[in-house]
Order: C-alpha cells, then sequence, then structure tokens
C-alpha cells in the first residue's frame, strides 16, 4: 500500500494480520477500465431543491435545518437522463459524485473510450483505473470468529486508552454525560475485518455498512484497518479500552481497494462521503489520504494541495457546508520522499490531523504542512503514536499512524457535537483548533496543536 494511511500496521502490531498470514496466489483478472465522466450540467432532472425528501434522509435534512444550511444544487443527484444514455451506450456506472457531477464508468474495452466522447454532455473524461493482468490474493479460508480471543485488563477506567483520551482533555468531557451520544459517524476506510465478530464492538450502534470500492464483498472480510480506526473511538470496555465516543452510532464505509492504488478511489472516497451526508451523518472520520499511484501517469503535485484541485479535495471542502465535521488524517509522509500532507487533508473547512507521542512531540512520520495556498496544515494533533486500539483477534494493542490519531480526534469532536447539536462545523472546528497548544503561533508541524476539549466546549458555550 503506497499512498494509503495504513502506516506499517503489521509491523507495530508485533504479529501478522490473519488477512495476510497465509501464502498468496496469483488470481488472473479481466481487462477492466473506468473513467471519470465529468458533466455539462444537471440537464433533465426530475429533482428540486425544493423537496430534498426525494434523495436526503429526514435525519440529513433535520441537519440542515438545525444549523440554517440551505440544500442548494450541489445536492442534486446527477441526473438520470444522463445516467440512462450512458448506460445505453454498454457502459457500466460505477458510482457518482453529484456534489462534482461526476461518473465513474466500467468497460471492458480501452477502445470504449471512443464512445465516451461521443456523448453530447460530458466534458472531460479522466481514464482512472486499469485492471492489472493478476492480483496476489491470500488464503483467509480460517473461519474469522476462530482467532477472536480475550484481552487483558487495567487498573484505568479508560485501559491501554487512558493517555489518549486525557491528552485531549477529553475525560472532563466524558465525566460530564457527553460520550457521543445521539451523533452519528461515518468511517471512511479500507475494510472493517471482524469488526462483526469482536466482542469489542457487541454493542457498538453500526447503523449501516456499505463497500464503494467491491459492492459485492463484506466489509467485515477484508482489511483490518476500518476495524482498527473504528476501535480508537467505539469500544466501551471499562479497564480495557474505551474509545473516545463510545455511545456514538457509526455507519461503516469502504471506499479504499486495499489490493492497489488507482484514481479511481478518489471516485469511491466522495461517493462514501456523499452517501454520508445523504443518511445524515454528523461526523465523518476518514484515514485514507493520496499522494501518488501505482500508475506512474496519475502522478500528483505540490502545487495541487489548495483544496481544489483533486477531486476528493474538492468533495471534502463541501462537508461543513453540508453540516458534517471531517476529520481526514494529515498521513504518514514526513519522514518519507513526499513529507507534505496528502490529499484531501489539503481540504478547506476540515481537521486535518496530525500524529504525537505520547508527550505531546510530533512524530517523525507525521505529514507537514502547509498547503499549496499558504493555509495551516495540519490543523490540529492527536495521540498518534502506540495509539491503544484492537488486533483482528480482539485483544487490544497499539499502533502508529496518523490513521489513529483521527479518530482519536473524530471521538472528541462527535463529544462536543453532542453539547451543541445546533453549531455549525465552522464554529466546532474554530473552537478546536483554538483550544490548541500552538494557537498563538500555529504552524507547519504541529498545526493548531493539541487540542484542550474542555478549553473547546467552553468556548462553545460563548457561541449563539
Amino acid at each position: 500500500m503506497k499512498t494509503l494511511f495504513l502506516l506499517l500496521f503489521l509491523l507495530f502490531l508485533g504479529a501478522t494480520s490473519p488477512v495476510m498470514a497465509e501464502g498468496a496466489t496469483k488470481v488472473p483478472l479481466p481487462p477492466t477500465y473506468r473513467y471519470r465522466l465529468t458533466l455539462k450540467d444537471k440537464g433533465g432532472s426530475p429533482y428540486s431543491v425544493r423537496h430534498p425528501e426525494a434523495f436526503l434522509s429526514p435525519k440529513s435534512i433535520e441537519r440542515r435545518r438545525r444549523m440554517g444550511l440551505a440544500v442548494d444544487a450541489h445536492d442534486l443527484p446527477v441526473s438520470p437522463q444522463y445516467l440512462e444514455a450512458i448506460r445505453k451506450t454498454g457502459a457500466r456506472i460505477f458510482n457518482c459524485s453529484k456534489w462534482n457531477n461526476t461518473v465513474q464508468v466500467e468497460v471492458d474495452d480501452s477502445l470504449f473510450v471512443h464512445t465516451l466522447r461521443t456523448l453530447p454532455f460530458v466534458t472531460d473524461i479522466l481514464l482512472v483505473y486499469a485492471s492489472p493482468d493478476s492480483v496476489s490474493l491470500h488464503d483467509t479460508t480460517k473461519r474469522r470468529h476462530e482467532i477472536v480471543a480475550d484481552t487483558v485488563s487495567s487498573t484505568h477506567y479508560y485501559g491501554m486508552s487512558q493517555q489518549q483520551v486525557a491528552q485531549l482533555r477529553l475525560d472532563s468531557l466524558h465525566a460530564r454525560g457527553l460520550r457521543g451520544s445521539g451523533v452519528t459517524v461515518a468511517v471512511i476506510d479500507g475494510g472493517f475485518y471482524n469488526a462483526d465478530v469482536i466482542p469489542a464492538f457487541k454493542d457498538t450502534r453500526i447503523l449501516g455498512v456499505k463497500n464503494f470500492a467491491r459492492p459485492d464483498s463484506s466489509v467485515f472480510a477484508e482489511h483490518p484497518h476500518g476495524m482498527m480506526v473504528l476501535s480508537c473511538i467505539a469500544p466501551d470496555m471499562p479497564h480495557r479500552l474505551v474509545g473516545t465516543a463510545p455511545e456514538a452510532s457509526f455507519y461503516l464505509l469502504q471506499s479504499e481497494d486495499t489490493w492497489f492504488e488507482y484514481r479511481g478511489e478518489e471516485d469511491n472516497w466522495c461517493a462514501a462521503l456523499e452517501y454520508a451526508d445523504s443518511v445524515g451523518a454528523d461526523i465523518v472520520t476518514s484515514s485514507l489520504g493520496y499522494t501518488h499511484f501505482d500508475t506512474p501517469e496519475a502522478t500528483l503535485r505540490y502545487e495541487w494541495l489548495d483544496g481544489h484541485h483533486e477531486l476528493n479535495s474538492r468533495s471534502a471542502s463541501l462537508a461543513a457546508s453540508r453540516g458534517m465535521v471531517l476529520c481526514n488524517s494529515a498521513g504518514n509522509e514526513g519522514d518519507g520522499r513526499w513529507k507534505k500532507i496528502g490529499f484531501p487533508a489539503d481540504a478547506h473547512d476540515i481537521l486535518a490531523v496530525g500524529a504525537v507521542d505520547d508527550s505531546g512531540a510530533n512524530t517523525v512520520f507525521s505529514s507537514i504542512g502547509y498547503s499549496a495556498d499558504h493555509r495551516v496544515k495540519p490543523d490540529v494533533m492527536a495521540r498518534g503514536a502506540a495509539a491503544a486500539l484492537l488486533h483482528t483477534d480482539g485483544t487490544v494493542t497499539t499502533a502508529n499512524g496518523t490513521s489513529f490519531a483521527c479518530p482519536i480526534m473524530a471521538g472528541a469532536v462527535a463529544c462536543l457535537c453532542q453539547a451543541f447539536p445546533h453549531l455549525r462545523p465552522a464554529d466546532i472546528m474554530n473552537a478546536v483548533r483554538q483550544s490548541g497548544n500552538s494557537c498563538s503561533q500555529p504552524n507547519e508541524v504541529y498545526g493548531y496543536g493539541v487540542p484542550n476539549m474542555l478549553e473547546a466546549y467552553h468556548l462553545l458555550r460563548t457561541v449563539r
């Protein structure tokens, strides 16, 4: 994995994931190509902003109403008339982004692009995926539930998560009964292996799951990274592991294809984010990001880190105006060749989260800013060195990465959203930044620093 923020989790867990444990078998793949079609408008659409109930859930509409946010043209679905015309060419619709007015289509022959170019409503076509000749698949015949084990106890109420909770002063909010109750968190990731059988998630409120990368595959049977991310927020196991928002509700959304990296994963991510909006999520946490792809022609550039150039960055920059707080990993390129934050951590109006250790010092791997248009990035920091979380067998362990700093922060933000459900994302995020220990001199390494969530809570009490 090259562009995911799945930072070397196999090394730091001290054990091999059962997903990767057995020998790999090469499986041939049929030729498949995916193209991103940009459409000129939403012509012929039967939808109207005056009737959002046709394309948004009651919870999504209520969130906008509560915050005084309007439904606008971005929210209108891609034109069904155009989609039908695309289908008639023989191309398969893989997913859509209504916010970007794009469609990702799948075909079996690269020459089919000439047919797609004849569609009068298509303004641009970009190849975003070309299947390799084969893929190496690992033997996962061992039944998943057989590996689940028990875990050790701790004398502290929070168990192994005590330091990462206390570092944010989040225990003070928990003591006030603010544990994420009534808040919906969407986790966009690369797979949630065993999250359906690990006892720590038995009482977790999972409202739904959806796989945007491989729609016919279970999100629970592939990669463990999303499960590990979820385990930073959701568990409620006193003296073992207590997450940052254990009373929140969750949607588990897989957008990442964990076999290889290609530009179409940005499209999958956008579709997942829009789905999170449509079902009424309040918080989105995403430990995914991109700096390069497996194909050299899809190279990304530093100057594009402006929050608008890349498809997923454009979508991320719209999340707050829909009423969602988006937390995204800054990236793990600090000691790599790229160094900088990835896409969509460059987005406007989100919290890009970097990683610190237990003393509050930045980790060597945490990606740095600024954005290309000179905004402070990362925004804030949380524990990402030896972060406490769950292994695929259900035991408590630790791992490194901004992948885990991000959900730790997202859960903390969920507690603030519980306390102030009427406040807009901009208010919440501003208070989080202003409570950071570097807020007086934000910089490209720490951003605004490690937030004090109790201070953020008191700042928000003054907002009207």
